[in-house]
């Protein structure tokens, strides 16, 4: 998710809510649209025909058709995500991970998928050998955590990272180790994977789901994953659907429609067909 994304301008968002004033009154609603990336395989992206596709959408029109919803999805950029969505160009938006940026502008629906973020590196680089590579860890537990980190600094140290812009992982690489890289921002996950192979970047931080499928595709074989699944702190490792401040009436509608999807299994089923592994939260 993208996975996992914080606001890079949080001041003029801010402003933006503040002049926009009290939430709206309670509505009824019957149609929505819904902002989305388009460029974050395989979550979602756009194919040659201009059609966007992938897990946020089977599960955006599920939700609508449970929801009953008429549902418009519509890509744009993912650093105008945000203040689209504040200024009411949309009423949802997808592939969001709460984190206390984000709260201070917008609000979010129950967890549509539950995942962690990694490195990724060449196989050739020194940096294939981060420790812990493929284990679970959470930044919140220090005990375990902070050896690690260490260990990790140190082989970073000089090193420029690839992460892509307004996340929560660019958050995430700038304040712990804003003494230690050069942190190289990306309109697009896709966009720091050239660079990755072009040698531009030493190493790319993003998240599981999309780094997974990457090294899986052609062109990629260089490319391996490197250093703990990592969860916890500043980095938003739940993927919600984000919604404007105070439209508890949309929330009304949406949440049902997905805690419904994985009771049921439905999301599971989605996540394995886009994914070949399990992300429906638990």
């Amino acid at each position: 998710m993208k996975d996992s994304k914080f606001i890079r301008a949080a001041a003029p968002v801010l402003a933006l809510v503040a002049l926009l004033g009290q939430p709206a009154a309670a509505k009824e609603w019957t149609q929505i649209t819904i902002g989305v990336e388009g460029a974050f395989p395989p979550y979602n992206s756009t194919t040659a025909d201009g059609k966007v596709v992938g897990y946020d959408i089977d599960v955006a029109n599920e939700v609508c058709k449970r929801a009953n919803l008429k549902c418009q999805i519509v890509a744009q950029d993912w650093d105008s995500q945000v203040p689209g969505l504040v200024a009411g160009k949309f009423d949802a938006v997808l592939t969001m991970g709460p984190n206390p940026k984000r709260r201070e502008v917008m609000d979010f629906t129950l967890p549509y998928a539950r995942t962690s973020n990694t490195f990724g590196v060449l196989k050739s680089s020194p940096l294939a050998k981060l420790p812990k590579t493929g284990e679970a860890m959470s930044t919140n537990e220090k005990a375990s955590w902070e050896p690690v980190y260490k260990d990790i600094q140190t082989a970073l140290k000089g090193k420029t990272i690839g992460v892509p812009l307004s996340t929560s992982q660019q958050q995430f690489i700038e304040e712990t180790f804003k003494d230690t890289v050069t942190v190289k921002t990306y309109k697009s996950s896709e966009q720091h994977t050239l660079d990755l192979l072009a040698g531009r970047v030493d190493a790319v931080f993003d998240n599981i789901v999309y780094l997974r499928d990457a090294v899986s595709r052609p062109g990629n074989e260089d490319v391996s994953m490197a250093g703990p699944l990592l969860t916890g702190g500043i980095m938003a490792t739940d993927t919600c659907i984000g919604l404007r401040k105070g439209e508890a009436d949309l929330k009304a509608k949406l949440d049902p429609a997905i805690q419904s999807m994985i009771a049921d299994g439905t999301m599971k089923t989605l996540s394995e067909k886009w994914f070949k592994f399990d992300v429906s939260p638990k």
